[in-house]
């Protein structure tokens, strides 16, 4: 059974939501990234989001580019290595599911049926591909099929009567994006956010998950209640923005994971 699935069943019987952290990997260097996750894994991550560094993050806000920029200025990281990051880190004892967030082009330049193979090599249970329409995934869907890795849709307030053919070809869960616009912190969400969040539910069997925006315990709690699992991204990130200077000695290393666990544990409470 694909890693994501064990997950939810888990999670489903202890009545426990998934958190689900967003990364992005190589910010500051890929070995700070594999501490990270090992230590969002001992803070009570459920899955991980792995960001491939991008150099035009349509979806992402000023915090995950900023991440991005410095991932590609001073390391150049690719998607080949963010993929090397997940088998790294599974070599390394991590039982986390991760999943890939990456845009279309780098997948189309490295190869369909060989990113595939690569993906279920690494690892990695679950894709994300958010500029990537419904109506042209067929061949990207096809090939996760065939390599047991789901195709994680998301799905917007906007999306209307889209919602229920997005929802009927997603794969391991639904990724509701609880506001308009790219990824950030925020203090409010849509207005009709609940009503949103129910007509998904009603449209799948599947788990669904809300992010963009979450950074405060108030906010995860609050769709932790109606939603089987919860993304934070950009205060995460912004988190390790913030103790990047402690990354750059052996001797302060572990204060600033300790910064990262404290956050995640106030957080998901």
């Amino acid at each position: 059974m694909n890693r994501i699935d064990q997950k939810f069943a888990e999670l489903k019987q202890s009545r426990q939501p998934a958190f689900i952290p967003f990364l992005t990997i190589g910010d500051p260097d890929v070995r700070t990234s594999i501490d990270i996750i090992k230590q969002l894994e001992a803070s009570g991550a459920s899955m991980v989001e792995l960001g491939v560094p991008y150099s035009d993050p349509l979806a992402d806000g000023p915090v995950i580019q900023r991440s991005s920029q410095r991932a590609l200025k001073q390391h150049q990281v690719s998607i080949q290595d963010v993929m090397d990051t997940a088998r790294q880190a599974r070599s390394e004892g991590s039982e986390l599911p991760f999943i890939l967030f990456t845009y279309y082009n780098p997948v189309l330049q490295y190869g369909l049926e060989r990113i595939f193979e690569v993906l279920k090599a690494s690892g990695i249970s679950g894709l994300i591909i958010p500029d990537l329409p419904m109506e042209e995934d067929a061949e990207v869907r096809e090939m996760a099929e065939k390599n047991d890795i789901h195709l994680i849709p998301l799905v917007a307030p906007t999306s209307n009567d889209r919602i229920k053919r997005i929802v009927g070809r997603a794969s391991g869960f639904v990724y509701c994006v609880s506001s308009l616009g790219v990824t950030g912190t925020r203090s409010e969400f849509h207005s009709g956010i609940d009503d949103f969040l129910q007509t998904v539910k009603a449209s799948t069997d599947l788990p669904i998950a809300v992010g963009f925006g979450i950074s405060t315990h108030e906010q995860f709690a609050r769709f932790a209640t109606s939603c089987d699992g919860v993304v934070v991204g950009s205060a995460l990130v912004r988190q390790v923005e913030e103790v990047l200077p402690l990354f750059e000695n052996d001797s302060t290393r572990p204060q600033a994971l300790s910064q990262i666990d404290q956050f995640v544990r106030q957080l998901i409470g």
